[in-house]
């Protein structure tokens, strides 16, 4: 996909990953670059990392179509999170109102695949980020910080079978294990409050697990799951002992200052 595409969209949420894939689109050799930010989300450093950089509010679906349609662009990705309040706060101009009241149910998967069905009518694809993203996502026999004893690697089996049924329910993709027991599964809160009270329920001694996998049949187009130094600073926080990941499908940003607080708090990072 990468060959056959030369000029890119990019639907750009908040935190690093739209700025993480601009700079890989480039490297990979992508000719231009056309980002949708979002006021009060988006980070304007993505602003110099593009050709051309569109600001809307969260809700006008029509002006992000249009961004894409009057300038040609014929392929868009969907790469950083929305803040939760604002997909409750937000404003939706009619194109919006009437994909919401399409919807049975509203949650990020149909949301999002709402939108990308109005893309499409409109000529405009939403293709996934990972041919550009793939080369930082760990693979198997992944490991950052000391290696996990036997206790831990039992907890993260037992998690990884939480964390996968939990996510085939659409709940969320984190859960926090200690000892056999599930201590914080992730919902609509997002990763960084999951690991926050999971951690706070283990006790004065810390050392719960957490482990962070892809749904079965993820739409990785919406959605990839990600890890970063916040990450790391929030386990640390929290007593977490082990942080485990769905390898092949969990992407790691700035993975140098990741594998120095992992070494620095003791953090076993490691792929399942």
């Amino acid at each position: 996909m990468t060959s056959q595409v030369e000029t890119l969209g990019i639907i750009a949420g908040n935190r690093t990953l739209p700025l993480v894939l601009a700079r890989q689109a480039r490297q990979l050799g992508l000719k231009r670059l056309v980002a949708v930010a979002f006021e009060g989300e988006t980070d304007p450093a993505l602003a110099p990392l593009v050709d051309e950089i569109v600001w809307l509010r969260v809700g006008q679906l029509s002006k992000l179509i249009s961004a894409f349609t009057t300038r040609g662009i014929k392929h868009c990705v969907m790469v950083g999170q929305i803040a939760p309040k604002n997909l409750y706060d937000l404003r939706p101009d009619l194109r919006a109102v009437a994909l919401l009241f399409r919807l049975k149910e509203k949650n990020a998967q149909t949301i999002f695949g709402g939108i990308a069905d109005e893309l499409h009518k409109d000529g405009v694809e939403l293709i996934s980020a990972i041919p550009w993203l793939q080369p930082l996502m760990p693979a198997g026999n992944f490991q950052l910080g000391p290696r996990p004893d036997q206790a831990q690697q039992e907890s993260v089996r037992f998690g990884f079978g939480i964390a996968k049924e939990v996510s085939r329910l659409e709940i969320g993709q984190t859960v926090v294990v200690k000892n056999g027991t599930v201590l914080a599964v992730e919902g609509f809160e997002g990763t960084d409050s999951c690991l926050a009270r999971g951690g706070a329920l283990a006790g004065k001694h810390g050392g719960a697990v957490a482990v962070k996998v892809a749904k079965l049949n993820h739409d990785l187009r919406f959605d990839i799951p990600c890890i970063g130094p916040q990450t790391l600073e929030t386990c640390a926080a929290a007593g977490i002992s082990t942080l485990a990941l769905e390898q092949g499908r969990t992407l790691l940003l700035e993975s140098e200052a990741c594998a120095a607080l992992a070494k620095k708090h003791k953090i076993s990072v490691i792929t399942i």
